[in-house]
């Protein structure tokens, strides 16, 4: 086990303190009575929270693929079983990913929650936690008891805060996610029974016969395809985005859905290499699917935030698509991908919010013509509409380059296929702007009279609240569309690490018959894996 692990080179358990302080803040904030003590309450814990893990990102060992600031400590020793938390380059962006995004929620919450805010911020609070903890840990059980200690705080956020027809949003929200969950599980067991081991570090270092491979692959696959979500598994994602409340959605958006992709880099990949090999060419397939069917979807729209939703199953699909590709750029690009998904859509779903809470509308021919009323808010809403689908010097260029630079280098037809998905997001973003901007009006926008603001006059524009929200999520667009090096140095490393695990895996096994079967398979799948190249040589 040691030869994994750099224990916590800080004077504080720095992770551990991660998980706590959310969850004692959800604790200690259900003794304060006003809503306004609570939200102050709710927004102090999460900046502290996102302050103590700056050190991760600080004093990073960018050098090594070990797993760093590890902290261990005996659980249930008759077991094997061990409380084992640390990062690697892998995983330590979307554990800051997390921290900086939760005082967003409970900002653009101030003035859309109006009742019950302590649930909503004890609910709040208790998901950040869990959301952390999938991230640090690495004991399999452990990881489970996260993955699903987040299911129950999201079906209520959606269920008590969501919209008119939330009882059948958070109903089939909990049942996909909790069917897939069942899956894991199993997997979790299975290999426990075959190794005696929770440490993910040790399975993924263990050589596992193909069979039980593709067993262990399947079983997480459908968990994790659930969460990303991937076609044909995507369809709770729009309902439950266009009831949640907007914290929701920027939580299930920013955060939520990079479990599914960080799922397949932490268990797929490394423990089932074979598995993934041999299922490579379903995966990138029903890829490409959810990038062009999210995006037609996408299209279709005239609800905003349901285009919105459908637009992340297409981003979604990038990612995946970079997995799968088992390649240095692919991962990066997916891992980066994962990074601006969640600046840009959590963005984008808080935009939605602020305009819902002045129309009560979300409906895109009531919110008509707001440049001339709101040019702050079509400002942002440009900015990130624009990275969205991948416009030069925005964030998210960066990683759909690094996945499209990826596939043509080893299938050209797959980046092909994946261009017709940006095209499609370049239609359905231009489609949503041309709209909400720069459409006829009469100076009110085309409201009925439910629909303007309080006063039935022109409506206003963003308050310093909304514009410092939206402006930090601003710096990093910008900021990593113009200098990414940052996060490619620290995911550098691992990357490299991953793809030799997998080398070695496939280089263990049965790799002759598996080069003939990928081929078989991926000949009536589509014809561009017809290659015969030894796996090794792609790397």
């Amino acid at each position: 086990m040691e030869q994994y692990l750099i224990y916590n080179q800080l004077s504080y358990p720095i992770i551990s303190v991660l998980l706590l302080l959310p969850l004692a803040g959800a604790l200690v904030g259900l003794l304060f009575k006003s809503d306004k003590a609570q939200l102050l309450w709710g927004f102090a814990v999460t900046v502290a929270t996102a302050l103590a893990s700056l050190p991760l990102f600080t004093q990073f060992d960018r050098s090594t693929a070990q797993y760093q600031f590890v902290e261990l400590r005996n659980w249930l020793p008759a077991l094997g079983l061990d409380y084992v938390v640390g990062v690697d380059g892998i995983s330590v962006l979307l554990v800051l990913l997390t921290t900086f995004v939760m005082p967003l929620c409970v900002l653009c919450s101030w003035s859309y929650i109006k009742e019950r805010m302590r649930e909503f911020i004890f609910v709040l609070l208790v998901i950040e936690t869990a959301m952390i903890g999938v991230f640090v840990s690495l004991n399999t059980l452990l990881f489970f008891l996260f993955w699903e200690a987040m299911l129950i705080p999201m079906y209520l956020m959606i269920a008590i805060w969501g919209g008119p027809r939330k009882d059948y949003a958070s109903i089939k929200y909990f049942l996909y996610t909790f069917a897939g969950s069942i899956f894991f599980l199993a997997s979790i067991i299975a290999l426990y029974v075959q190794t005696g081991s929770f440490f993910i570090p040790e399975l993924m270092d263990h050589n596992f016969a193909f069979g039980f491979q593709a067993w262990i692959f399947l079983g997480c696959t459908l968990a994790f395809a659930v969460k990303v979500p991937m076609f044909p598994l995507h369809t709770w994602l729009p309902a439950a985005h266009v009831e949640a409340p907007t914290a929701g959605s920027v939580i299930l958006a920013s955060i939520m859905l990079k479990l599914g992709g960080y799922g397949f880099l932490r268990f797929c990949l490394p423990i089932a290499p074979e598995a993934t090999w041999y299922f490579m060419p379903w995966l990138i397939g029903l890829s490409l699917v959810s990038i062009i069917v999210g995006g037609y979807l996408a299209l279709g729209q005239s609800d905003i935030k349901k285009l919105i939703a459908y637009s992340s199953v297409g981003h979604m699909g990038f990612v995946t698509l970079g997995i799968f590709l088992l390649n240095a750029q692919g991962i990066k690009g997916a891992m980066l991908q994962m990074i601006n998904h969640g600046i840009t859509t959590g963005a984008l779903f808080i935009l939605i919010g602020i305009i819902y809470e002045r129309t009560h509308s979300r409906e895109m021919s009531v919110n008509r013509a707001l440049g001339a009323m709101m040019p702050l808010f079509v400002l942002f809403l440009g900015i990130f509409s624009l990275s969205s689908f991948g416009f030069p010097g925005t964030n998210s260029f960066v990683s759909e380059f690094l996945v499209l630079l990826a596939a043509f280098s080893k299938y050209p037809l797959v980046g092909a296929l994946a261009i017709v998905g940006a095209i499609l997001a370049a239609a359905y973003m231009l489609r949503l702007l041309q709209s909400m901007v720069w459409a006829d009006s009469d100076g009110h926008g085309h409201h009925d009279d439910d629909h303007g603001d309080d006063h039935g006059h022109v409506l206003k524009d963003l308050n310093a609240r909304e514009i410092g929200t939206l402006s930090f999520l601003t710096i990093f667009v910008f900021w990593i569309g113009f200098y990414p090096t940052p996060l490619l140095d620290v995911m550098d490393v691992s990357v490299t690490h991953l793809l030799d695990q997998i080398e070695t895996g496939m280089n263990a096994g049965g790799k002759e018959g598996l080069i003939y079967t990928l081929t078989d398979w991926s000949n009536k799948v589509v014809n561009i894996f017809t290659t015969t190249t030894p796996p090794a040589a792609n790397f």
